[in-house]
C-alpha cells in the first residue's frame, strides 16, 4: 500500500546541507498499523511528510496505492490537481491536533469536505457519521477549547476519515496525551484500521506505542532504517534491536561457572510450561534473573533472561531443547573461553514473516 524507495531530503541550514532521510526503503502492506520508532532528529517526520508529498523528496519515489505521488509533484511549489486528488485519499493526524479554535467540533471535521466541494447537507450528515465513529455524537456543537485532549485528538482523527482515505497517517498523535488517553486512542486507530480497513503509518518514540498496536515496525536512525518487519518476526531475530526495546530484560549470573541466556517466547510456545520442562527433563536448576510478558496482536510474547548452571559446553543440550520448542535462545553470558555473548546487532534487511 505504502512503498518508498531510495528515498532521500536534504534541507539548505545556514549555508549547509542537512541530511534527513538517507535512502530511506519502505513497505507498508495494506490493512496493517505500521509504526515507524526512533529518537528525536531520526528522519520520523520527514519521512511521514514525504510519504504525503507535504515535503517533497531531494531523490527517490513514494508510492501510495499503486500511485506514484512523486511523479504528480511537478515542479511548481504548489499542488497539482493530480497530487491534490491523490492526497485526499490520504488522512493524516497531527500531534497538537492543528484545530480551528473558532469553528465548532462539527465544523472543523467538515473543512476537508468544504474543500472537496461537498454541499452543506452531505458534509453535515458525513461529519456527523464521523464524530459518531469516533464516540464524539454529542460534541458536535462544542468548540476544541471546551474538549480535553483526547477529545482533540479524536476530532483530529474524524477529520482525517473526512476524505475516505485509504491511508491513515499519525505524526505523534499521542505524545502529547496522558498515558490512559494514549491507549483509547492507540484503541481506536486500531478499531477503524479494522472496520474500515484501513492501512495505518505511525510515527513514535515511544516503544508501548509499537507493543499495543503495529502489526509491523522499523527503526530509524539518522535518517536510515536499520531495522524492520513484523513484530513476531523480529522477536524472533537473533540480536534485534527492537525486540530487546520492546522487551528489556536484565540480570547477571549470580557468580562464575554458569550461563545466562536469553529466551524469547512467541505463539504457541508462550503458552507452555518449557523452563519447568528443560528442569524435569535435565534435572537443572535454572534461576530466572528477569522476564517481561505482554500480549501482542491478541498474542502472548515475552522474553526472560535464565541462568543455567555450568559450563556454556554442559548446557549445549539443554539450549538445544529450548530451541527444539520454537523458543529463540541467545546466549548472554558463558562460563567458557572462545564463547562470547550474543549482543545485538544492526539488521540492516526486512524481516518478513
Amino acid at each position: 500500500m505504502i512503498t518508498t524507495s531510495g528515498l532521500t531530503k536534504v534541507y539548505q541550514s545556514r549555508g549547509r546541507e542537512v541530511t534527513a532521510l538517507d535512502g530511506v526503503d519502505l513497505h507498508v502492506r495494506e490493512g496493517e498499523v505500521y509504526g515507524v520508532i526512533g529518537q528525536s532528529g531520526a528522519g520520523k517526520s520527514s519521512l511521514i511528510r514525504c510519504v504525503n508529498l507535504l515535503e517533497r523528496p531531494t531523490s527517490g519515489t513514494v508510492t501510495v496505492a499503486g500511485q506514484d505521488l512523486t511523479a504528480l509533484a511537478g515542479r511548481g511549489r504548489r499542488a497539482g490537481k493530480e497530487l491534490r486528488r491523490a492526497r485526499s485519499r490520504i488522512g493524516m493526524v497531527f500531534q497538537h491536533f492543528n484545530l480551528l479554535d473558532s469553528r465548532t467540533v462539527r465544523d472543523n471535521v467538515e473543512l476537508p469536505l468544504e474543500i472537496l466541494g461537498l454541499s452543506g447537507q452531505a458534509r453535515t450528515r458525513k461529519a456527523l457519521e464521523l464524530l459518531d465513529l469516533v464516540g464524539l455524537a454529542d460534541k458536535a456543537k462544542a468548540y476544541p477549547g471546551q474538549l480535553s485532549g483526547g477529545q482533540k485528538q479524536r476530532v483530529g482523527i474524524a477529520r482525517a476519515l473526512a476524505g475516505d482515505p485509504e491511508v491513515l497517517l499519525s505524526d505523534e498523535a499521542t505524545s502529547a496525551l496522558d498515558p490512559e488517553t494514549t491507549r483509547s486512542i492507540l484503541q481506536l486507530l486500531r478499531d477503524l484500521n479494522q472496520e474500515l480497513g484501513l492501512t495505518v503509518l505511525l510515527i513514535t518514540h515511544e516503544m508501548d506505542v509499537v507493543k499495543t498496536v503495529c502489526d509491523s515496525a522499523a527503526l530509524m536512525k539518522k535518517g536510515r532504517i536499520v531495522e524492520s518487519g513484523t513484530v513476531g518476526a523480529l522477536l524472533a531475530t537473533p540480536g534485534s534491536e527492537l525486540a530487546h526495546e520492546l522487551f528489556p530484560v536484565g540480570g547477571t549470573a549470580s557468580g562464575p561457572g554458569s550461563t545466562v541466556v536469553d529466551v524469547t517466547f512467541h505463539g504457541e510456545a508462550a503458552a507452555q510450561p518449557v523452563i519447568s520442562q528443560l528442569s524435569r527433563t535435565y534435572n537443572i536448576d535454572i534461576s530466572i534473573l528477569g522476564a517481561a510478558m505482554d500480549t501482542v496482536g491478541g498474542k502472548q510474547i515475552g522474553r526472560m533472561r535464565i541462568e543455567l548452571p555450568g559450563r556454556f559446553e554442559e548446557n549445549v543440550v539443554p539450549i538445544g531443547f529450548l530451541r527444539e520448542q520454537g523458543l529463540q535462545a541467545e546466549i548472554v553470558e558463558a562460563a567458557s573461553v572462545g564463547v562470547p555473548a550474543q549482543t545485538p546487532a544492526p539488521i540492516t534487511k526486512e524481516v518478513a514473516k
